[in-house]
């Protein structure tokens, strides 16, 4: 009976085989999800048979993960900034580099009581539900066009026992702040990425990833009517291509914004902090 480094090692020449970018870690994750083991047992129990039942679990997820189903979606909930996230097709994954973002906002977070926070775009929640848990007591709105990502937000929402008010708008239509944060990170990639995108990354949704020729679009659109609901004092955060984060960030500043950009841990301009120069000219 194949051991349990038989599995492993099967399945990392199998992935690098379908040509996934990371087979080495996305073995291991597999093998460990599909076999319910923590990172010691894989290490202390590699001589040791693998169940027959556990070995076609393992195979089932390693044939998807073939076929280049994100490995998201093969592992349950994803943990992600301090909550857990169900990620399906209904919203875009949220990457690492969000992570960030969320570090970033809760920092211009202001410290009185009841902090009012929006966050645009939500997908699955995940920027709603990570301020939601840092602070309890924080009002948050998460926003979205897409029904089925708002179901997905809601769940996760219930996921986590935490309380988000969700609203299904165009980016901020028919909410009205005032708002200390918003937050987003709205659909930013060039209509033309669309032909060289990752196997994965065609299972997330068109409406959650493309924004126009230089994929500023969606962010053009959102930055008048994020300042006109910013109250005194209140910041936006957006998440952007590193490509565009610098020309938009530039963009603002002859609209009235004092505008910052803010590398993501790789070291690129990815996050723009803006703020109104004076609230007084709405």
């Amino acid at each position: 009976m194949p051991t349990l480094r038989d599995h492993l090692l099967s399945a990392v020449h199998r992935l690098r085989g379908a040509g996934v970018p990371s087979p080495e870690a996305d073995a291991r994750a597999l093998v460990l999800g599909a076999l319910n083991l923590s990172p010691t047992a894989l290490l202390l129990r590699g001589a040791d048979p693998v169940d027959p039942d556990d070995a076609a679990r393992l195979e089932a997820l390693l044939r998807r993960r073939e076929d280049r189903v994100p490995l998201q979606y093969l592992l349950g909930p994803l943990e992600w900034g301090g909550v857990q996230l169900r990620v399906d097709g209904r919203a875009l994954i949220p990457r690492p580099e969000t992570e960030w973002l969320l570090h970033l906002a809760l920092q211009n977070l202001p410290a009185h009581a009841v902090p009012r926070v929006a966050d645009v775009g939500t997908g699955t929640g995940a920027l709603a539900l990570g301020v939601q848990a840092a602070r309890p007591g924080a009002h948050v709105t998460a926003t979205d066009l897409s029904a089925a990502a708002l179901d997905l937000a809601r769940e996760n929402s219930a996921l986590n026992a935490l309380n988000v008010t969700f609203v299904q708008t165009d980016l901020l239509t028919g909410v009205t702040g005032p708002f200390d944060l918003i937050v987003s990170n709205p659909p930013y990639l060039p209509d033309t990425d669309r032909a060289g995108a990752d196997p994965e990354v065609r299972y997330d949704p068109d409406l959650a990833l493309y924004s126009g020729p230089d994929g500023l679009a969606l962010a053009r659109r959102l930055a008048p009517q994020a300042r006109s609901r910013l109250g005194p004092g209140g910041v936006l955060w957006l998440e952007l291509d590193p490509r565009n984060a610098p020309a938009f960030a530039a963009e603002l500043r002859p609209q009235g914004w004092n505008t910052t950009v803010h590398a993501d841990l790789t070291g690129r301009g990815r996050f723009v902090r803006a703020v109104p120069v004076s609230l007084t000219q709405e």
